[in-house]
C-alpha cells in the first residue's frame, strides 16, 4: 500500500496538476497565515508559505506525506496578491501590460518528525503591451480573481504573454510538477 499522501490545498488547479502524477491522495485546508513578514522578499514568502501550508496539515495527519504549495507573484520587487475582485485585476494587468513578472512557486513535501523536503520555481512572465479593452475582455472572460497575478494561463490568459520562461510549465498554474516528483521520490514515492 502507497504512503498516505494529502496535498494541503483546496486549489482545484493544484489538485488537477497533483492528480497527474497518479498517486492516490486527499485534499485538506491549510490553516495558516499567509502575512508577509517585514522585509520579507517574495520568493522568501513562497517558500515559507509552503511550508508553513504543509507544516500546518501535517500537524493533524500524523503519518500521512502532505504536500503544501504557494504561490507569489513579483513586480518591481513587490509582492502582487490575488486580486480579489474585477477592477484589482484590472489594475494588475494594466500595470504589468508590457513588464516582466516574476512568479515563485515554493513546494514542501513532509511527514511529521522529519526534515522537510523544499524547491521553489521562479517562471517570468513577459506580458504584451494590452490596451484597457483587452484586459477588460480578458478579465470578464475568465474572471481570475483568486489567481496571483490576474490570469490563468491554463486558459485563455496565455493569450497576454509575449513570452514565458520557465523549467516548468506547471509551476506557473500552481504546483511544479518537475520540483514535486522529485521531492517525492525523495520521500520513497514510487514514479516512473
Amino acid at each position: 500500500m502507497p504512503p498516505h499522501l494529502i496535498l494541503a490545498s483546496t486549489s482545484v488547479y493544484r489538485r488537477e496538476l497533483l492528480s497527474r502524477l497518479r498517486l492516490p491522495f486527499e485534499t485538506a485546508r491549510p490553516d495558516s497565515d499567509e502575512t508577509p513578514l517585514p522585509g520579507e522578499s517574495p520568493a522568501a514568502l513562497a517558500r515559507r508559505l509552503a511550508q508553513a501550508k504543509a507544516t500546518a496539515v501535517a500537524a493533524l495527519h500524523p503519518g500521512a506525506w502532505v504536500i503544501g504549495s504557494d504561490q507569489v507573484a513579483e513586480f518591481d520587487g513587490r509582492p502582487l496578491g490575488k486580486p480579489g475582485g474585477r477592477q484589482a485585476a484590472i489594475d494588475q494587468l494594466a500595470g504589468m501590460s508590457g513588464h516582466s513578472v516574476q512568479f515563485h512557486t515554493g513546494v514542501c513535501v513532509m511527514l511529521a518528525g522529519r526534515a522537510p523536503l523544499l524547491a521553489l520555481d521562479r517562471t517570468v512572465v513577459e506580458f504584451r503591451a494590452l490596451d484597457l479593452a483587452q484586459i477588460e475582455r480578458y478579465v470578464d472572460a475568465e474572471q481570475p480573481f483568486d489567481c496571483a497575478g490576474s490570469f490563468k494561463s491554463e486558459g485563455l490568459g496565455i493569450s497576454l504573454f509575449e513570452a514565458i520562461d520557465s523549467r516548468d510549465p506547471t509551476a506557473l498554474i500552481g504546483l511544479p510538477l518537475i520540483a514535486t516528483a522529485r521531492l517525492l521520490r525523495q520521500a520513497g514515492f514510487e514514479l516512473p
